[in-house]
């Protein structure tokens, strides 16, 4: 009998087809590695949403939320479905972005993309309104400073300023003849097409698919659902 609870993956829908195909694919890697009932859900933009999936699912529930800070879906829209859905039980994790693997996960997709020691490099974020969401994303960045050895900037794709290409305009008037672009974005999408457009000469792939991020999901899982010793 499984006593361990089910385990909802809330992500950000996309119309993207490659996204959405991407997020199942995490799902089901999740699954393999935690050997627990895996569930997709989706935060907003497709179905079935978080609270869908909540309602539906009986017993104990674990909420992982594939977010990389933790922002107004994190700490507002997934608890509201979860409340909605009669599923305040259900525990929810913290977001993605603390996890090492996933600045590893960074680190490879920026060198795969044909970043060199000496680039300068930005940090490419969807962007946010809160401001305890920024303070997450400029601790990534710092983390992704650490292992390049050389700073790391953090610059916004759809909300809040400075903006990917400011960032990118700013370090080249400062003499910078190389900058990089660092993917702080899980999947592609909308988001990091518009990266192309930054005038940036080297940009990373987004996070996924990497092994790195679905055994990200399954530690956060664990710690929520499985008793640590004291």
């Amino acid at each position: 009998m499984n006593r361990h609870p089910a385990l909802i993956l809330a992500v950000h829908g996309t119309r993207r087809p490659h996204g959405t195909a991407i997020a199942h694919s995490l799902a089901l890697r999740v699954a393999e590695i935690t050997r627990q009932p895996t569930h997709l859900a989706f935060a907003d933009v497709l179905t079935p949403t978080v609270g869908d999936v909540a309602a539906a699912t009986p017993g104990p529930l674990v909420v992982v939320p594939a977010f990389l800070a933790s922002g107004y879906h994190v700490r507002t829209d997934i608890p509201e479905q979860l409340a909605h859905a009669g599923r305040a039980d259900a525990v929810l994790t913290p977001a993605l972005g603390h996890h090492p693997a996933l600045t590893d996960t960074a680190v490879r997709r920026l060198t795969q993309a044909g970043y060199r020691p000496g680039d300068a490099v930005v940090l490419a974020c969807a962007g946010t309104s809160d401001t305890r969401a920024k303070a997450e994303l400029n601790t990534a960045a710092r983390a992704l400073a650490t292992r390049l050895g050389t700073p790391v900037t953090c610059g916004y794709i759809a909300t809040g300023t400075p903006t990917v290409a400011d960032q990118v305009e700013r370090l080249r008037a400062q003499g910078h003849q190389r900058v990089a672009i660092a993917s702080w974005l899980l999947a592609p999408g909308l988001f990091h097409d518009r990266l192309a457009h930054c005038g940036a000469d080297a940009v990373a792939a987004p996070l996924c698919p990497d092994p790195g991020i679905a055994h990200a999901v399954a530690e956060r899982y664990r710690q929520a659902a499985i008793p640590q010793p004291v």
